[in-house]
């Protein structure tokens, strides 16, 4: 699985890097509503959630599924400003039905057409799938569908708000490093390529063969195409693990991905990921790791500790080799197998690194 952004005919001076005010506090908001995601934000989000005003807290709760399972489009902008004002002031010049439907489609899980504002059937419908997701939801498309105007101001406010209490402090902390990453993902596009830039922005971003295609490797599937417009790179600092591919159809693709930093781990592909498990969910592949995790063995120890022939014990060392799971080095004319301990003990933080990107 993966989600593909076609870049044919694009030139490669329209795939910019820029750091967003507007992205980094809905990542900021994502870690204080899930800070499970996060753990090296933990603290962080510890200490900013306890000095919340209660006002604020409450509007931020009430507001939460627009960042907290799913990053609303709405807090992404394919083309950053400098400045957050500046961002939510073109977030107001967005016409109202773009703008609901972008909020619809985090509240009740739809992309409405045509929209509720203004067809009957389809606002029963949306009042319905928000319903199902929880009461803040149904709430949230009532105020939304009977003055949107209201509503986004609301959420203008709340932005604001949130500025005040702690996005502008951290903002200024990260603002200079999202800027150098940019910078630098930049100049390696210029002097060294498209393959090279999409590889520093993530081990999950390729290159497609014949290069008209950017692939990310997620669990999920997605195509978007860039066009005149250009497709925008938005480095985070509170983003990590979350990779997040804006596709959504009508609107300008972008990215948002986290900046590399020497203690976040580099996770495995979502296909080397898959094999590994794979490998371990036979029952005899299950019992030879627990030998195998005490010391090494031959082949043929295996064999006879088991009681299956050696061409058997062969074929299942083949396969956890091939993900990965074991090392091998040869004694005299013996070859001895082991598992690899800190890999599989990294089994657990990979798994949830790669259903989180």
């Amino acid at each position: 699985m993966s989600v593909e952004i076609n870049i044919a005919g694009l030139p490669h001076d329209r795939i910019v890097f820029n750091p967003s005010p507007l992205a980094e506090l809905g990542a900021m908001l994502h870690v204080l509503a899930e800070p499970g995601h996060h753990p090296g934000l933990h603290g962080w989000a510890t200490a900013t959630a306890s000095g919340l005003r209660p006002d604020l807290a409450d509007r931020l709760t009430e507001a939460d599924f627009l960042w907290r399972s799913a990053r609303s489009d709405l807090l992404l902008p394919a083309a950053p400003r400098a400045t957050l004002a500046e961002e939510l002031d073109d977030l107001d010049r967005m016409d109202d039905e773009k703008f609901v439907a972008a909020a619809f489609e985090v509240t009740c899980s739809s992309q409405p057409e045509p929209s509720p504002l203004v067809d009957a059937g389809q606002r029963a419908r949306v009042r319905e799938l928000s319903a199902a997701r929880g009461p803040r939801q149904a709430q949230f498309t009532d105020r939304m569908l009977e003055n949107p105007a209201a509503l986004r101001a609301w959420l203008r406010r709340l932005m604001e708000d949130c500025e005040e209490a702690f996005f502008a402090d951290n903002w200024q902390r990260v603002r200079v490093q999202l800027a150098a990453d940019a910078r630098h993902k930049a100049d390696l596009l210029r002097r060294h390529g498209l393959a090279e830039a999409m590889a520093a922005v993530s081990t999950a971003v390729s290159v497609g063969a014949d290069g008209t295609r950017i692939v990310f490797d997620k669990l999920q599937d997605g195509r978007a195409t860039a066009y005149a417009d250009g497709l925008t790179f938005i480095p985070t600092a509170f983003g990590w693990p979350h990779l997040i591919v804006l596709n959504r159809p009508g609107w300008q693709p972008m990215v948002q991905y986290p900046v590399a930093a020497p203690e976040l781990p580099k996770g495995p592909a979502l296909q080397l990921m898959q094999q590994r498990m794979e490998a371990l969910a036979h029952p005899v592949r299950m019992r030879l790791c627990r030998t195998l995790a005490r010391g090494p063995h031959t082949t043929g120890e295996l064999a006879t500790v088991f009681d299956l022939t050696p061409p058997e014990v062969s074929r299942h060392i083949a396969v956890m080799k091939k993900a990965g799971l074991i090392s091998t080095r040869r004694r005299g004319r013996y070859v001895l197998h082991q598992l690899d301990l800190p890999l599989v003990a990294r089994l657990g933080s990979d798994f949830l690194e790669t259903v989180l990107r």
